[in-house]
């Protein structure tokens, strides 16, 4: 009943602080007008400024600031405990979290839709402009690099989840053609669509179909890294609403169908117990069998600062505020539809977390395959997953406890075990999907701010760029973006930290006997045939995995670009004599305890005994980048109350 109880109160938590907190922020801080002019509208182009119905727009938001975190940061941080991970997300999501995410997308939609980063240029200085713009490219990097193989670890793991997540494409390009070309209404294809996809959830995995996903499971992480990041790049130059918008659309309609499952399975299982073991068996009492705090885990940092930086998306996240002022500040149609679309998106975000973690700590209760083989319950169940650090840190680990305990809430009301497993693995795969194709189009975006920069294009309306500039080709969609692409391309085609075997063995052919036993009977007789040699050694075994080597980075990354984001909003606000009370404190918090946590990463890779020097330098250049622009932001801090900044102009950008 305690789980039953956990998810109702957040449920009515929730809806209590968007109708409060959320509507003191619209109307009294950010004094949202319904009848004033927005981007989409004045700087139309049909492309990437396209103003855009809040439901579609809600869509796109929530799905793209999703993405797999609020999953798999929680599916971990239980680890400490349930309670620390629950009261993360509950007191960040709607102190902070919401916050900065609408605080971004007020900003962002005030200043003609320019990045938080170009906005840090005008309300800062010039200087603060690059260095945000080159941090917002190294966290953007990492996440393109990673998310490809994030998709296809998941793909491999549930190939139920490959034909219902590729069908969307074509259904979102066809939705995305009727409501632009024809102005149709959306009832219709949104009932449609997601029947399409629900059907495919239930069929696709049979005949002819699920030959496909065995065949497609079986491709190489650099094949699927490849077929992932050459979509992202069509996604990221069409028109917002060819597939962008549709496409994260229809996904929400899907993963929000998917939730209301899972809360009405937990409700079930609450009430009347899991589904039986066997057939004719008794149903299983739904116990939260985690501890409510575990101090010491075998392995694990401490849990202060690392929960912080654990559960980001959910909470707090700083790869938000990318994704207001990138795309969705291009697309709102009315000012008051932001506190809908930033706030609502952001709780919604922290539901979906609290549900993750009553999956992982009552769900997985119901049952779950113990290492032995053996189904286990309870406490078992939850031992089962998370004996220690290592035990839970894997990427497969984290995504099947969210997997395996939501689907355990779904088999409490009769839903087929092998359905309920499809639906939930879609649901992780589309929300990775999403947030990829987005994150292409923000580096796209940055890319170009940067180009702008070094080819001489400034603030200032009428300023020419250098036409022998050997980088003014990055200031063009397809330059930027297949800039982007190479760069991530050439990052994950690395190989994982820690490869067992040596480059020269990969290439040759030439790898250990008991490598080869590891890695499985397919792959030993692929070798003993003759049908792996040379360099096809390197694609079907260890690229696509480099994206791990920068992926310790990002955790701290991402939350201390929250912190700068914060700082940005609060100048903004500042320099308007509009109160910033409120947003100090979320500042502060998340400009110290990340930086906490990275210098606490930073000496255990410098006294680790191979010391990974690449992700050393990176992180003492990213905490270096931020520290200088704190310091601009505190010299100029006491200059510029009630003095407003340049106007800005619209973005400067070849097409």
């Amino acid at each position: 009943m305690a789980t039953l109880l956990i998810a109702v109160g957040a449920m009515i938590g929730y809806l209590v602080a968007y109708h409060t907190y959320g509507r003191w922020l619209a109307r009294k801080i950010f004094q949202l007008d319904p009848s004033a002019a927005v981007p989409s509208i004045e700087l139309n182009d049909d492309r990437d400024f396209v103003p855009t119905d809040k439901s579609i727009l809600f869509g796109h938001h929530f799905t793209s600031i999703a993405g797999t975190g609020p999953i798999v940061g929680p599916a971990i941080a239980v680890m400490w405990g349930w309670l620390p991970a629950l009261i993360w997300v509950l007191l960040g999501s709607v102190l902070i979290g919401a916050v900065h995410d609408f605080g971004s997308l007020v900003v962002s939609m005030r200043s003609k839709g320019q990045t938080v980063g170009d906005v840090a240029g005008r309300v800062l200085n010039r200087r603060t402009r690059l260095l945000f713009l080159l941090i917002l490219f190294m966290a953007l990097t990492i996440v393109l690099a990673i998310f490809g193989l994030v998709i296809a670890a998941v793909f491999k793991q549930y190939p139920a989840a490959i034909f219902p997540c590729l069908v969307q494409i074509p259904i979102a390009v066809a939705i995305g053609v009727w409501l632009h070309r024809r102005n149709g209404h959306l009832l219709v294809p949104s009932l449609l669509a997601l029947a399409t996809m629900y059907l495919t959830l239930v069929f696709g995995n049979s005949g002819p179909l699920g030959a496909l996903n065995t065949v497609m499971a079986s491709w190489s992480i650099m094949t699927w890294v490849i077929i992932l990041l050459v979509y992202s790049y069509v996604a990221s130059v069409l028109p917002v609403w060819t597939l962008l918008q549709p496409r994260d659309y229809i996904n929400s309609l899907q993963l929000i169908t998917a939730l209301g499952l899972v809360v009405v399975g937990l409700i079930v299982a609450g009430l009347i117990g899991g589904a039986p073991l066997v057939d004719g068996g008794d149903r299983i009492p739904l116990e939260i069998s985690a501890p409510m705090i575990r101090a010491n885990p075998e392995g694990a940092p401490a849990v202060i600062p690392f929960l912080f930086i654990t559960i980001a998306c959910g909470a707090c996240s700083g790869f938000h505020c990318l994704v207001s002022s990138g795309t969705s500040s291009k697309q709102i149609r009315c000012e008051t539809d932001a506190q809908f679309i930033a706030y609502g998106s952001m709780l919604t975000e922290g539901f979906l977390a609290t549900l993750v973690i009553l999956s992982c700590v009552a769900g997985l209760g119901l049952g779950t395959v113990a290492a032995t083989g053996d189904v286990v319950v309870g406490q078992e169940a939850y031992l089962a997953r998370y004996a220690s650090w290592a035990s839970a840190s894997g990427l497969g680990a984290k995504v099947g406890a969210f997997v395996d305990g939501s689907a355990n809430f779904l088999q409490a009301m009769w839903i087929p075990p092998a359905v309920a497993v499809a639906v939930m693995g879609v649901l992780v795969a589309s929300f990775a999907g999403t947030t990829l194709d987005t994150a292409c189009r923000l580096q796209r975006y940055v890319i170009q701010e940067l180009a702008a920069t070094f080819v001489g294009v400034q603030d200032e309306p009428g300023s020419d760029s250098s036409p022998g500039n050997p980088l003014t080709w990055l200031q063009n969609k397809h330059g930027a973006t297949i800039f982007a692409i190479v760069l991530a391309l050439l990052i994950a085609a690395l190989p994982a930290p820690k490869t067992p075997v040596s480059l020269g063995q990969a290439f040759s052919g030439d790898l250990p006997a008991k490598y080869l036993a590891d890695q499985g009977s397919d792959l030993a007789s692929a070798a003993t045939a003759g049908g792996l040699s040379g360099g096809l050694w390197w694609l079907s075994t260890f690229a696509g995995k480099g994206g791990l080597i920068l992926w310790p980075l990002f955790g701290a990354t991402n939350q201390l670009l929250a912190g700068l984001a914060f700082l940005v909003i609060a100048l903004f606000l500042w320099r308007r004599n509009i109160p910033v009370w409120f947003i100090v404190l979320p500042m502060l918090f998340m400009l110290i305890v990340p930086a906490w946590a990275m210098l606490s990463d930073l000496n255990k890779w410098f006294n680790s005994e191979q010391p990974n020097w690449i992700v050393i330098l990176f992180g003492i250049t990213t905490l270096l980048l931020e520290g200088w622009m704190l310091v601009e932001a505190i010299i100029i801090w006491p200059k510029v109350k009630g003095v407003l900044e340049l106007s800005a102009v619209a973005p400067q950008r070849e097409t």
